[in-house]
């Protein structure tokens, strides 16, 4: 994981960057907010720690600057204790704040929550799947075409999704029947035909003609691309 470290206290980052990189983050470091703006539009940093008071640009301006291409989370480090001034950092962009002089272990705790929070975000992104019109959410076994919700049995959420996690795949019916089934099943093998047949009628808007979960003939099916 890569933080930025930024503020033009060149011994407090040095400090930082020792005890950071001591807990396993590679730390990049710079001493201006126009400098951190263009590291961070470069890209790859999991969090920014961000001190106010800066030459060139300072923290709250650099923060808003970094807010029109990234969600990164930031952390701004400030001398100043005002409610006020924290009520604008975070209309700036800021996730969160720590006030100097701070203390190291509190620091890293409050890099830790974020960072956290920061990748339990991008789970519940990554729970939700969108191909063509229909909308697929697997916190919620949910789905919905054109916005409009459509009820689904469990096997048959169990297929589209497999369908539509790897869209292109083709899958013979003995691989649905084994993925969304289980090996043990002794059921009909044209459970799989039926089940695509209903889920066809439930999110193709011409059943007759589907134009996203397909026929491979001879093969089986799979789901458009």
């Amino acid at each position: 994981m890569k933080i930025l470290v930024v503020d033009d206290e060149e011994l407090l980052v040095k400090g930082l960057k020792f005890n950071l990189e001591n807990e396993g983050y590679e730390v990049d470091v710079c001493y201006d907010g126009r400098t951190a703006v263009d590291m961070a539009r470069g890209g790859g940093y999991g969090l920014i720690l961000l001190d106010l008071m800066m030459p060139e640009l300072d923290g709250l301006a650099a923060c808003m600057k970094i807010r029109e291409f990234s969600t990164v989370p930031v952390i701004m480090l400030t001398a100043r204790t005002e409610d006020a001034d924290k009520l604008v950092g975070f209309e700036c962009g800021a996730d969160d704040y720590v006030t100097k002089p701070f203390n190291i272990l509190e620091l890293k705790a409050r890099i830790r929550a974020l960072l956290r929070r920061a990748a339990q975000s991008g789970e519940d992104a990554d729970q939700r799947m969108v191909r063509g019109p229909v909308t697929l959410d697997r916190s919620r076994r949910s789905v919905q075409v054109d916005g409009r919700p459509v009820e689904l049995t469990v096997k048959e959420f169990d297929l589209v999704e497999l369908l539509m996690r790897t869209p292109g795949k083709v899958y013979s019916r003995e691989n649905l029947l084994d993925l969304v089934w289980g090996c043990d099943y002794q059921g009909d093998i044209r459970t799989v035909d039926v089940h695509i047949r209903r889920l066809r009628e439930k999110l193709e808007r011409d059943p007759a003609a589907p134009a996203w979960i397909i026929t491979k003939w001879g093969v089986g099916y799979y789901f458009k691309e």
